[in-house]
């Protein structure tokens, strides 16, 4: 005869079930006393953050910040659940500039994040920050997200190889020049130009960024496949795959950092935030890297082009939303704040007025004496917008998806430019489309 009618399973959860939910109402989470609770994802600005605190706080007293560090890689989901749950949901939080369009879906009154337009034109404060950086925090008119950066992007250099080959770096205007130089300088499986990736499409959409290209346009629209998509592909794919190929991939880590040092790879591309890391990951290097402006398409265009991002919004839960944003503006605008910060990141801020703080022009013996807030901040101006969409997840997984298939197809018959041209257009109207269908399924 059995004790319990649905079996030996059901009972031990039921009592896992009672003896946990026990437990927790003998042990409650701890109450906290925090005026304001704040979430970021990033290591570097929770440890920023962690100095700059202590000001804001004196200067309003009985205010308590609690900051948390959650790994980028759940915060997105955790937050999305809170929203929807409607719990555990805090007063501001900095988001990845790939995920701040997922949370933009629905109607307005629906997303998650206070719309920060109106304090932007009470303040006059979106005229003194590089307005490109808006975009991507950007929907229907609405602003969710204050830009923390512009992240420009430069390529770094091994300075003694290319000056032993007889390359000069200043003189390298375009891309043609670049690849010219490349192919003098590569030794196919002995050593490359440059480090891209021929499967995943971070570099890539760089590129695409650089010629005025994206994801979608500034209405929402799937534009991977237009005229410029197709061209930029072109260009790319020879630089990664076939016999002319100037460019390998060998991953990150420890990897790199030998190939750097063996001259494996004569360039890197480096967005601001990436030099840190080269600094930190490469130092044996130091005082023989430097840094150039990207090669413009063509001769007298765009030098730059932008990589990564981080928005701080206010949510909708915050019951104190002007405390909110007087938190955000401590750290995003902070001027003696950000310069410190610059040299503990090399990140540069999205406030323009911050880049005449002596930081920026300090000369770096890592980089060869160069100033590197200087040549960052010179090419800002210039970085493009990039627009997003609930479903810009879905776009980049299918950009890299074409990228891997015109590899592909590129190794079969590089030699072939109208036939791959041909391809590289079906591809990526195919993997567009894609996208397209999922946006008409799901008009949120």
């Amino acid at each position: 005869m059995r004790i319990f009618p649905f079996g030996p399973a059901a009972l031990a959860i039921l009592c896992l079930a009672l003896l946990s939910g026990g437990w927790l109402a003998a042990h409650p989470p701890a109450r906290t006393d925090a005026t304001l609770t704040f979430w970021t994802f990033a290591k570097p600005h929770y440890l920023a953050y962690q100095k700059a605190l202590p000001a804001f706080e004196k200067a309003n007293p009985g205010v308590k910040v609690d900051m948390q560090l959650v790994a980028n890689s759940s915060l997105a989901s955790r937050l999305q659940a809170a929203f929807q749950a409607d719990l555990d949901v805090p007063d501001l939080v900095e988001i990845e500039i790939s995920s701040a369009g997922t949370f933009f879906r629905g109607p307005v009154e629906h997303v998650g994040f206070v719309d920060l337009a109106p304090r932007l034109a009470a303040s006059g404060l979106r005229e003194r920050m590089v307005p490109a950086r808006f975009a991507p925090y950007t929907s229907r008119g609405r602003v969710f997200g204050l830009p923390h950066d512009v992240h420009p992007v430069m390529l770094a250099y091994r300075r003694d190889l290319l000056e032993a080959e007889g390359i000069d770096a200043n003189a390298i205007e375009t891309w043609d020049d670049f690849i010219a130089a490349g192919r003098r300088f590569t030794q196919l499986n002995r050593r490359y130009m440059i480090e891209l990736p021929d499967s995943e499409p971070s570099r890539l959409e760089i590129f695409l960024f650089q010629r005025g290209g994206g994801y979608f346009d500034p209405s929402g629209r799937c534009i991977f496949d237009n005229e410029t998509a197709v061209e930029t592909m072109r260009w790319y794919v020879p630089l990664v795959a076939g016999p002319s190929r100037i460019a390998s991939n060998l991953g990150g880590g420890q990897i790199l950092t030998q190939a750097v040092e063996d001259g494996y790879f004569a360039c890197l591309v480096a967005p601001d935030w990436r030099t840190k890391s080269i600094e930190q990951d490469i130092p044996r290097v130091a005082g023989r890297m430097a840094l150039m402006p990207l090669p413009a398409v063509r001769k007298g265009g765009r030098r730059t082009s932008t990589w990564g991002g981080t928005m701080i919004g206010i949510t909708r839960r915050c019951r104190q939303p002007d405390l909110a944003w007087k938190l955000a503006l401590h750290l995003y605008l902070d001027k003696p704040e950000l310069a410190a910060r610059f040299r503990e990141t090399n990140i540069l801020p999205a406030m323009v007025e911050a880049w005449d703080h002596p930081s920026y022009r300090e000369p770096r013996p890592y980089w060869s004496g160069q100033r590197l807030g200087a040549l960052y901040a010179a090419l800002a101006p210039q970085v493009p917008a990039q627009y997003t969409s609930p479903f810009i997840g879905t776009a980049k997984a299918k950009l890299g998806e074409a990228l891997v298939a015109c590899v592909q197809e590129y190794r079969r018959r590089p030699v072939d430019d109208a036939a791959f041209e041909t391809f590289c257009r079906r591809t990526l109207k195919r993997c567009a489309d894609h996208v397209r269908r999922q946006i008409a399924r799901n008009p949120y």
